[in-house]
């Protein structure tokens, strides 16, 4: 079992809190781990990615080389088709629909969708709007972790003890919504 994982989004995401909950996870299965985190101006909406390997044999680096990539986790839909390069021929793009607009020449929304159709496994979600209809604004970024738990090939209860684990020093509130999240993420992706 390998799977290697980019994430991507803008600072102030939750993109390094879905990286907490996978590799939770796959500790926990007794699972080799590496991660390599990218800031860049995560403070004033810059783009963040994280690059995350998990593998139930020893892993000696901890980036991905272009080609290399099973799946592309992404807040933000143009971060997605940043990151398209890395994606193997047979990964997974998993993706918000919602654009993060916060340069000046942000490209198209429609050109942006009709690139990602053009790949042959992704899932595009509108993860705000479902958030803000569910009450759980906050937990968004948990939204496109279940939309992405197939993908990543680990068992959905894996992921909600993880979250469990994770969250629970902030309380029952905080698991109970991100552990919703989780589960509206995968229902939206079937």
């Amino acid at each position: 079992m390998k799977t290697d994982i980019i994430l991507c989004g803008v600072g102030g995401q939750g993109i390094l809190s879905i990286a907490t909950i996978i590799g939770e996870a796959a500790m926990n299965e007794n699972l080799y781990i590496k991660q390599a985190e990218v800031h860049g101006m995560s403070q004033r909406g810059g783009d963040v990615q994280s690059n995350l390997r998990i593998s139930d044999k020893p892993i000696n680096s901890d980036l991905i080389a272009k080609g290399g990539a099973d799946v592309i986790i992404s807040m933000e839909p143009m971060e997605a088709l940043r990151y398209l390069p890395y994606l193997n021929k047979n990964g997974w793009i998993i993706t918000s629909s919602a654009p993060f607009v916060n340069i000046s020449n942000y490209p198209d929304i429609e050109v942006i969708k009709k690139d990602l159709n053009k790949i042959q496994n992704v899932i595009v979600i509108d993860i705000e709007q479902l958030a803000k209809e569910n009450a759980v604004p906050r937990s968004a970024n948990v939204i496109l972790l279940g939309a992405a738990q197939k993908a990543l090939g680990i068992e959905y209860d894996k992921l909600e003890d993880a979250i469990r684990r994770v969250f629970g020093r902030k309380g029952t509130a905080i698991v109970d919504a991100n552990i919703k999240a989780l589960a509206l993420g995968r229902e939206a992706q079937k």
